[in-house]
């Protein structure tokens, strides 16, 4: 039987500390609130009031129950109130000097059979325990921000935790209704040693001007879902708390350089620029603790880019594949005229037939009328060769990745298409510039990343390369506002925005579980659950493909070549015994048996 917690204490109350007395509150435990001084008391009182009044104002929550579990909370200064409380969760600062004095107080003050818990993000819990004489009794509780919404707790055991401790607190989470996932004391625990080096890869693409930080954050909220882009997650969470957060995971975690912080990062904390709790990190805020962003000399103009000289009307489609037959869709239903090249004619039937089935779900779905699925019909010719281009404004290849098949395409277009048309390649990994420059006019040559599947994504890359002309990029981001969809500008290097982020942050996850730290469910709940992100690391790998995450990831560090961005030889030995995900039936899960 698991102990039952009648008192909990909670010191410190911050944003965190506030959330956590609250939900201990709403489930009926009573809380002894704890800080260091009136002044600070007074402002944990208001967060939390301030909390449970927009839940009631939203509701939410009743104004009976809000008084009720006002009535639960006892605020004090100082930790000796905590001497009957059954557990005390501690939410100050991340720094382990200050955490050390406090449990060592806590123990002197503490009736011996309580259980010591940190809600440290990042520091050592083994180091936090040694301060007191119970480490058994000390345990990790992280709570995610805000604490009353997000459903994780990380469980965090050290080596001499006792297992009663662990279960005790276990049956305390499903109480709260919270997940909990348990694992032993590493750096970053799951969620921030998977999140904070994809965030630090984030802020040295923007210190390197490799994109805008709009760009940036478009690029992940729209390419993977995500409900936040980076350079914004980090205002929230505050430059101060993620360079702590990442300083301490550098030293702790082997010193791997993508865990060390971005010159930008120590920079903007020396200068104040904390994010939003300052009201300036890499957005400006109406004010310090506002959400609402503010135009500033960073914010890109809002006028549309207009179509040069290069006016497009008619887009000619290489390629038979199902990111072509998207494309191919995606302008037809734009308005443009399209010409669709395939091998031959069997290949045409067989892209038309994908086109129109496509357009019918539409139909079906009520999001297209029978008159715009026949007039975009009625837009595409269908053509076995290449000389059907020679009158197009623009072409889009999307053939298969390869750098030969590419560049010998290229070639054929460069001769056969008019001056000044614009060359478009859909390439998520290779490079630009070797396929502009098998032709002659490498200005007018441009990538064109759509996502799979291209009537639904609304996110497309624009990767400039050192020689194509400004007129190039303004129409590649003109026909993709047309398009009706987000145009990112970037520069031509592996992986471009989404894939250079998203890749490594999947490669550290597997490296997590080749290393047996922890499960491919909790490692999938702690992203899902604490981050917010629409699919796990791994359900997402199952979906993309094992094969095609290793071929990125290859491609990126050959590049990069970065020790860190090395695939996991898990990653490899699956892919080698044909466990390429959700396609054959089994990578990280088998399924075969779903």
């Amino acid at each position: 039987m698991a102990r039952e917690f009648t008192s909990v204490g909670v010191v410190g109350l911050g944003t965190m500390g506030a959330g956590i007395v609250e939900v201990f509150a709403r489930n009926g435990i009573d809380v002894v609130a704890v800080e260091i001084s009136d002044a600070a008391l007074d402002r944990g009182q208001a967060i939390l009031t301030g909390s449970t009044d927009r839940a009631v104002a939203r509701g939410k929550l009743a104004e009976a129950d809000r008084d009720a579990l006002l009535a639960r909370i006892t605020f004090a200064v100082g930790l000796d109130a905590l001497h009957s409380v059954d557990l005390v969760i501690e939410a100050v600062p991340e720094h382990l000097d200050l955490k050390q004095r406090i449990f060592a107080e806590l123990d002197r003050v503490c009736k011996p059979e309580a259980i010591l818990a940190t809600n440290t993000s990042s520091l050592s819990v083994t180091e936090i325990s040694v301060a007191t004489a119970r480490p058994n009794q000390v345990v990790g509780i992280h709570f995610f921000n805000p604490a009353p919404v997000m459903k994780l707790v990380e469980v965090v055991r050290t080596v001499v935790t006792s297992a009663d401790v662990v279960a005790d607190v276990e049956a305390l989470c499903e109480r709260l209704g919270k997940v909990d996932v348990t694992i032993s004391d590493r750096a970053g625990f799951i969620a921030n040693a998977l999140l904070f080096g994809y965030l630090n890869h984030a802020v040295d693409m923007f210190e390197s001007r490799y994109a805008t930080r709009e760009d940036i954050d478009a690029a992940m909220k729209l390419g993977c879902g995500l409900p936040m882009g980076p350079l914004a997650l980090m205002d929230l969470i505050g430059l101060d708390t993620a360079y702590e957060i990442l300083d301490t995971m550098y030293r702790r975690g082997g010193r791997d350089r993508r865990h060390a912080p971005v010159p930008l990062l120590k920079q903007m904390v020396t200068a104040g620029l904390l994010g939003r709790k300052s009201g300036r990190g890499f957005y400006t805020y109406e004010r310090p603790g506002s959400p609402k962003v503010v135009p500033d000399e960073q914010t890109p103009t809002t006028t549309e880019p207009a179509l040069t000289d290069t006016a497009v009307s008619k887009v000619g489609i290489v390629g038979s594949g199902t990111m072509a037959t998207g494309i191919i869709e995606v302008f037809a239903k734009a308005g443009y005229e399209v010409v669709s090249v395939t091998r031959g004619a069997e290949q045409s039937a067989k892209v038309f037939e994908a086109v129109q089935t496509s357009l019918n779900k539409g139909v079906v779905r009520g999001r297209l009328s029978e008159a715009d699925r026949d007039a975009a019909l009625g837009r595409i010719n269908w053509s076995a060769t290449l000389d059907h281009l020679a009158d197009v404004d623009l072409v889009v290849e999307a053939v298969v990745e390869e750098l030969s098949v590419k560049k010998a395409l290229f070639a054929s277009l460069d001769e056969i298409c008019k001056p000044g048309v614009v060359l478009a390649t859909t390439t998520s990994s290779l490079p630009v510039i070797e396929v502009a420059m098998a032709t002659q006019r490498p200005a007018d040559v441009v990538g064109l990343h759509f996502f799979n599947p291209a009537p639904a994504m609304p996110l497309v890359e624009i990767v400039r390369t050192i020689r194509t002309s400004a007129e190039t990029i303004a129409t590649a981001q003109a026909v993709s506002a047309t398009l009706g969809k987000t145009g990112v500008v970037c520069g031509d290097r592996s992986g471009f925005i989404v894939n250079a982020l998203l890749f490594p942050y999947l490669n550290d996850a597997v490296r997590m579980l080749e290393a047996s730290y922890s499960t491919t469910d909790d490692i999938d709940h702690a992203m899902k659950l604490g981050c917010g992100y629409p699919m796990g690391p791994f359900e997402l790998l199952d979906v993309v493909g094992l094969d095609v995450a290793l071929a990125i990831q290859r491609e990126l560090y050959l590049e990069l070549r970065e020790p860190g961005f090395a695939p996991a030889p898990l990653l490899e030995h699956l892919v080698t015994a044909g466990y390429l995900g959700r396609k054959t039936g089994r990578g990280f899960r088998d399924h075969t048996r779903r």
